[in-house]
């Protein structure tokens, strides 16, 4: 036969209470850690005996565990009330309208604009800001000039080895090692002068050329 059904009251019995006490406590504890474990959640239990001891669990600890409770209550508390609802959004519509002044003040003073009032210390710290903007600025534009430079460099050297492996084929490999007598320009990459070096580009300004015309024209007649 099965166990009876047990009536929750009051143990009148001393030494059976205590007994109780102590059987329902442990088991009590041990699901609370089981469950923070399991179910990774935050869990407190705190339990005070007949005789005012204590014994608690705390998956953080005590503190933080009533510091959430307290939290989480006034939160609770806040939104039920309509009036502290709308105090509430009120303040944080504030916060963020005096935040997008600032940052509008500070886009204006960025762009020279709205220096009056500014001090010199403001206006020193105003430029080293711009200082430091403007030279990542230039350190990011450098860094893609030479990521072009070094991807145009090895296009170039593909090309240049494709010319020299097609001037194989067409004149064969002796003409190339032996080409000094008659250069072959493909492309603008002088296979004749050194067919194995590598091709590096590099920037540089454009230069003007000067056309000169000639003296005098050429005529033609009948001798």
């Amino acid at each position: 036969m099965g166990r009876g059904k047990i009536v929750i009251r009051r143990i009148d019995n001393s030494t059976s209470r205590q007994v109780t006490f102590s059987k329902r406590r442990n088991g009590l504890l041990k699901k609370a850690k089981e469950l923070a474990i399991l179910c990774d959640a935050e869990v407190g239990v705190m339990i005070f005996s007949s005789t005012g001891k204590l014994y608690d669990f705390a998956s953080t600890s005590i503190k933080s565990v009533i510091e959430r409770y307290d939290k989480a209550k006034e939160e609770h508390h806040q939104f039920g009330n309509p009036d502290s609802e709308v105090k509430l959004w009120q303040r944080e519509a504030a916060m963020l309208r005096q935040q997008l002044h600032n940052l509008q003040e500070s886009h204006r003073q960025m762009t020279g604009e709205e220096l009056s009032g500014l001090s010199v210390k403001d206006l020193q710290n105003l430029e080293n800001q711009l200082e430091m903007s403007l030279r990542g600025v230039r350190m990011k534009k450098d860094q893609l000039l030479m990521d072009e430079i070094q991807d145009l460099n090895r296009k170039g050297n593909l090309i240049h080895q494709e010319n020299v492996e097609l001037y194989k084929k067409v004149y064969g490999t002796r003409n190339v090692n032996g080409a000094n007598r008659n250069p072959i320009l493909t492309n603008g990459l002088d296979i004749g002068e050194d067919s194995h070096g590598p091709v590096n580009l590099q920037l540089s300004q454009p230069q003007q050329q000067n056309y000169e015309e000639p003296a005098r024209a050429t005529k033609l007649g009948r001798l």
